[in-house]
């Protein structure tokens, strides 16, 4: 199993592992979500999937396993910044506008992750295994960027997995139903070792 993190500067190196990972997205979220979401050519992609962004890919013999996506909360593309701002700014209609406790943040040390998902290919014996990976990945990368802080919307039970991760977090918005998931935003932060 592999863990590869892409970027505009780096997915030629990669063949189609970029093209099968927006498949997968749109296995996921399109295909067994039922989400009303943009596709094109087998591929869901959105206004997020800009050269500001990262993708997080678990793989393993040519198969996508999980993925992420990482998009610094600084980032600005046209009319549009970071998900989770956008929506508290009224402006996609599938999330509420009042998912946050606060102002959607702003700053370069902080990056929204989003469009999470665990293939439903995975065995349920390997499931932990796969998170962990693809969560692993996704502190080293974050930090890597500078990130010091991931803000995203999770699933509600993100605290009993949040734990297992070198990260702390709160919640940063109320639990609320989006598209038959209970969700929240939250706020992790990097654990501090002395």
């Amino acid at each position: 199993m592999q863990t590869t993190t892409l970027s505009f500067s780096n997915m030629s190196s990669y063949g189609e592992l970029f093209p099968d990972f927006l498949r997968a997205r749109r296995q996921s979220f399109i295909v067994e979500n039922n989400w009303d979401l943009p596709e094109a050519d087998g591929m869901e992609y959105d206004q997020y999937d800009t050269p500001a962004s990262r993708w997080i890919a678990v793989h393993e013999y040519g198969e996508i396993l999980a993925g992420i996506r990482l998009t610094p909360t600084i980032a600005r593309c046209g009319i549009y910044t970071y998900m989770i701002a956008d929506a508290q700014k009224g402006m996609l209609d599938s999330i509420p506008s009042n998912l946050l406790y606060m102002q959607a943040p702003v700053d370069e040390h902080i990056w929204e992750s989003s469009r999470v998902f665990i293939s439903k290919s995975v065995p349920a014996k390997m499931r932990m295994r796969v998170q962990a990976r693809l969560m692993g990945q996704l502190v080293e990368t974050a930090k890597s960027l500078g990130a010091e802080q991931l803000l995203g919307l999770v699933p509600a039970v993100w605290e009993r997995w949040i734990g297992r991760l070198s990260l702390e977090a709160g919640a940063a918005g109320p639990k609320m139903n989006i598209d038959g998931v209970e969700s929240q935003v939250a706020l992790m932060r990097f654990k501090s070792y002395p």
